[in-house]
C-alpha cells in the first residue's frame, strides 16, 4: 500500500496530461451531488434543532441549486407535496448556518414541484421494487437526488449509512425522466456494495490509498466523487483509485482533483 501510495504521489506531481472532457463532467456532477446533499445534511440538522413541531408533518425533502450558484434545500409536506414547510438558503459550498431561513412562503415553485414530483416517483419505485432491481443493506438509507437541467431530468439514488466509521461505495443508482416527469429507464452505477473503514484497525499502519473496480462504468462515477467528498474529514486517507478493464481513474480526496488515464498507459508506469 505504502509502494502504490508513493507511485501516486509521484504520478500526480510529474505526469503532463490533458483533462479529458468526460473527466471535467464527472468531476462536475459529482461536486454538484455533493454540494446538494450538504445542504440536505445542514438543513435537516436545523429542521431538527429549530422546528421540532414540523417534523411529524415533513413528507420530504431535497436539494437544488439556484442560478446564482446558492444551495436551496426545501421540506414538503406529507399531506400537500406541493406545500414546503421550511426552505433554506445556503452558500454554494454550504456551511452549517444557512443564509436565509423562509417560513412564510408555502407555495411550491414551478421547479421545486417537478423536482419532488421526480424524487418521489423513484422513491415510490424503490418502495415497491416490484422487479427486484433495488437492493437494500441492513443500517443503510437509500438517499434520493433528483437533478433537472437543460439535458436531461434525473434522480440519483445513493445508499448511506447508519452507523459510524464506514464508508459506503455502489449501491446507487440513476433514474431518468422526460422534461414532462415521465419516467423512462434506470440504470445501476455498481453492481455491489463496497464498505471502507475510515481508519486502518492496525496502528500505527494507516491506510494511505483505497480503491475498487467498476464492471458497469468505465470511469469513476459523479456519484463515488460526491460519496468520497462527505466523508473526506472523517477518513485517513486522502486518494481512491478506480480501476475498470480500460481505464484508471485517481481522485484526490483533499485537492478535489481528478487524474483519467488508460490501463495501458497505468500498467507501463507503474511495472517500469
Amino acid at each position: 500500500m505504502h509502494r502504490l501510495f508513493l507511485f501516486v504521489v509521484f504520478l500526480l506531481s510529474h505526469l503532463t496530461y490533458s483533462q479529458s472532457k468526460e473527466a471535467d463532467e464527472i468531476l462536475k456532477e459529482g461536486k454538484l451531488l455533493f454540494r446538494l446533499e450538504k445542504g440536505s445534511w445542514y438543513g435537516t440538522d436545523d429542521l431538527l434543532a429549530r422546528f421540532k413541531t414540523k417534523i411529524d408533518s415533513v413528507g420530504g425533502y431535497l436539494s437544488y441549486e439556484t442560478d446564482e450558484h446558492k444551495i436551496k434545500t426545501i421540506f414538503f409536506s406529507r399531506f400537500n407535496p406541493e406545500e414546503i414547510l421550511v426552505r433554506y438558503e445556503f452558500d454554494s459550498l454550504p456551511k452549517p448556518q444557512p443564509i436565509k431561513v423562509d417560513t412564510l412562503n408555502p407555495l411550491a415553485t414551478n421547479l421545486e414541484k417537478d423536482l419532488i414530483t421526480i424524487r418521489q416517483d423513484a422513491k415510490d419505485q424503490a418502495a415497491l421494487n416490484e422487479d427486484g432491481f433495488f437492493s437494500f443493506y441492513e443500517n443503510t438509507s437509500l438517499n434520493f437526488i433528483p437533478l433537472i437541467d437543460q439535458n436531461e431530468r434525473s434522480v440519483f439514488v445513493l445508499t448511506g449509512p447508519q452507523t459510524n466509521g464506514v464508508v459506503l461505495i455502489g449501491n446507487d443508482y440513476k433514474l431518468n425522466y422526460t422534461n414532462t416527469n415521465e419516467f423512462v429507464k434506470k440504470e445501476r452505477i455498481h453492481k455491489t456494495m463496497l464498505q471502507i473503514p475510515y481508519a486502518s484497525s492496525e496502528n500505527p499502519e494507516k491506510i494511505l490509498t483505497t480503491m475498487h473496480s467498476h464492471i458497469v462504468t468505465k470511469h469513476i462515477s459523479s456519484t463515488d466523487i460526491c460519496t468520497l467528498l462527505l466523508y473526506k474529514n472523517y477518513v485517513e486517507w486522502n486518494q481512491h483509485i478506480v480501476m475498470s478493464k480500460k481505464a484508471v481513474s485517481v481522485f484526490d480526496l483533499q485537492k478535489e482533483t481528478l487524474l483519467i488515464m488508460s490501463k495501458k498507459a497505468w500498467d507501463k508506469i507503474y511495472n517500469r
